[in-house]
């Protein structure tokens, strides 16, 4: 465990001295996302029994890698939800991704900022046919996560927040259960330094 967090401290190290550029820097945040959904597969917690799909709320942590004059790939790891879940809930639903961040002015104070990501959706639990009390079958989906965002950064003194509206679609596939789609849109808020 130890040398696997060696590990990752070495390659931000690595990847911060390659990607500088004109003073830009990698860049380590979070992000609040809360929405909703269309999820004709997973078990909602925040829904009734029967209901397909419900409300969305995860923290990611970030990674910022800056590309080109104005332009970031974020990576964004999901926490809340995959340790919420799993610890309360037993289930799994992990959705890691890689967003292009165009920013239209890096020396502004505040600029435009628009988005494209992918990334994987993982699934363990039951379907959406079940509840908290009345709890079906668990299995495994996944499947591949697009999305789109659009927002405005607002620069400070030493941090900088970025609020903006994030849609997603993913198609989830499962050999134990049907196959089935997710749709949905959230606002989000990041924070970075």
């Amino acid at each position: 465990m130890k040398k696997c967090f060696f590990a990752l401290i070495l390659a931000f190290l690595v990847i911060s001295a390659v990607f500088s550029e004109n003073g830009r820097t990698v860049s380590l945040g979070l992000h609040f996302l809360a929405g909703g959904r269309y999820d004709n597969v997973r078990m909602c917690v925040g829904s009734d029994e029967g209901v397909k799909g419900g409300p969305i709320m995860d923290i990611y942590a970030d990674l910022r890698i800056p590309v080109g004059n104005s332009d970031y790939l974020a990576v964004n790891l999901p926490v809340m939800r995959p340790v919420l879940f799993g610890a309360v809930f037993k289930m799994l639903q992990f959705e890691p991704q890689i967003t292009y961040e165009h920013h239209s002015d890096v020396d502004g104070s505040s600029h435009s900022v628009l988005g494209a990501g992918t990334g994987l959706v993982f699934h363990y639990g039951p379907d959406y046919k079940s509840s908290r009390e009345n709890r079906g079958d668990d299995f495994f989906a996944f499947g591949p996560l697009f999305s789109g965002f659009i927002g405005r950064e607002f620069q400070g003194d030493k941090n900088s927040w970025m609020p903006g509206i994030k849609v997603f679609y993913s198609p989830l596939f499962s050999d134990e259960y049907d196959n089935g789609s997710v749709l949905g849109a959230a606002v989000e808020i990041h924070y970075f330094d």
